[in-house]
């Protein structure tokens, strides 16, 4: 008897996602159900780094570019970006090796290389996106990108450093660039399940 070909996949992709430009690098390795929207992989990314959420930000699958459309792009003769609201992860890295970048803040210009490097099913009784390994504490929000956080690491950890002062108040004292925590990641992410657990039984 043929079976009907499911529209939404019930599937979870782990996906390890990278800082690009960093070294040692800071990464985090997630479990996402395929069916969230990239919208929704946004909000996991930002939970999951540690970031504001108060820049632009894009995804680039190959040559296509996905984000919050722009009327005025057009106008500007700008590629029309695909909505990040309307497709879904199983649409865009559907197997195991599938890429993508992830960019936050053109500015700072902060890329996360994306890998799906499992295609698993679901675990009865889990809850879904969840952070389970990673290293290291994510820049500041606005350093100066890739190379002012290592000019900013430099300085806090010299204190003859003509900004040493300077940076050590603008982070504050407990600023630790190899903390992290699954456990926090994880507490970050859960207003995101009962968020999914409401979409899912309206």
């Amino acid at each position: 008897m043929p079976t009907k070909r499911v529209e939404n996949p019930q599937e979870i992709y782990q996906i390890k996602v990278t800082l690009l430009g960093t070294s040692p690098p800071i990464w985090r390795r997630l479990l996402a159900p395929a069916n969230l929207t990239l919208e929704q992989l946004h909000d996991v990314l930002q939970l999951a780094m540690g970031w504001q959420d108060c820049h632009m930000h894009d995804f680039r699958v190959g040559q296509k570019r996905f984000g919050k459309p722009d009327p005025n792009d057009r106008l500007m003769g700008l590629t029309a970006v695909g909505n990040e609201r309307t497709v879904r992860l199983f649409s865009v890295l559907g197997k195991v090796g599938a890429k993508a970048v992830y960019t936050y803040d053109f500015g700072d210009g902060w890329e996360h290389g994306i890998a799906v490097e499992k295609v698993l099913p679901p675990e009865a009784g889990h809850a879904y996106p969840v952070c389970v390994d990673g290293k290291r504490h994510a820049p500041p929000e606005d350093c100066g990108g890739v190379p002012g956080f290592y000019n900013l690491l430099e300085a806090i950890g010299d204190p003859d450093h003509d900004q040493h002062n300077e940076m050590r108040d603008w982070l504050g004292d407990d600023f630790d660039p190899e903390a992290f925590s699954v456990d926090e990641v994880n507490r970050r992410l859960a207003p995101l399940h009962r968020r999914r657990s409401k979409a899912e039984g309206a």
